[in-house]
């Protein structure tokens, strides 16, 4: 075949692999259902209704930034979460994990809690949130990754931004999560889409 006969074909083929590439980048992936939450999570660090306790403290060199604390002090939670700022707030669930000072000069938390809800007929009622990420204390919104979760939340995917709604007392704050996350679309969403 000749030169000049074979430069169509190449350009053919070429447009052809194009096209079929921007076929494959544009197909869509799983179909996900977004999921919104604001959330209150109350952190009572001492005295009666205490949440959170001290797993290891002052093992580490003294911080910093933070006065009275050293690098790896270790908390555990289980914190009460509620549907508003107030502790009197209707109860959705619980925050249970750590939070461990993870660095030696500023004031940073790595997180990794679990949020179980449990509101009662609610529609994420027995199912979990899975939340892990670094919390710069002294900033006003810190950004954390929804890392996964069960049941209604199987394979959540997201962020949660998280703020210190309210200092209540020096052993009470409630923190704010405001969830921004998915999970993957189930056959009921797609019977719902189609209707």
């Amino acid at each position: 075949m000749a030169a000049a006969n074979k430069i169509p074909l190449l350009l053919a083929a070429a447009a052809a692999l194009s096209l079929a590439a921007s076929a494959v980048a544009a197909a869509p992936g799983p179909r996900r259902r977004p999921v919104r939450m604001r959330l209150y999570m109350h952190d009572v660090i001492d005295g009666p209704g205490q949440t959170a306790i001290r797993l290891i403290w002052g093992a580490g060199p003294p911080h910093a930034s933070m006065p009275g604390r050293a690098f790896g002090d270790t908390v555990a939670v289980d914190d009460l979460v509620t549907e508003g700022p107030s502790i009197a707030s209707a109860a959705v669930g619980r925050a249970q994990g750590t939070y461990m000072l993870s660095s030696q000069r500023e004031a940073v938390l790595v997180v990794a809690i679990t949020v179980a809800l449990t509101s009662a007929g609610g529609p994420y009622n027995g199912s979990n949130l899975v939340i892990a990420g670094r919390d710069r204390v002294r900033d006003e919104t810190r950004e954390l990754a929804v890392v996964g979760g069960t049941g209604a939340l199987r394979g959540a995917a997201g962020y949660v931004l998280w703020r210190t709604a309210k200092v209540w007392s020096e052993i009470h704050m409630a923190l704010e999560l405001d969830v921004h996350a998915s999970v993957p679309a189930t056959a009921d969403d797609d019977a719902v889409a189609t209707e």
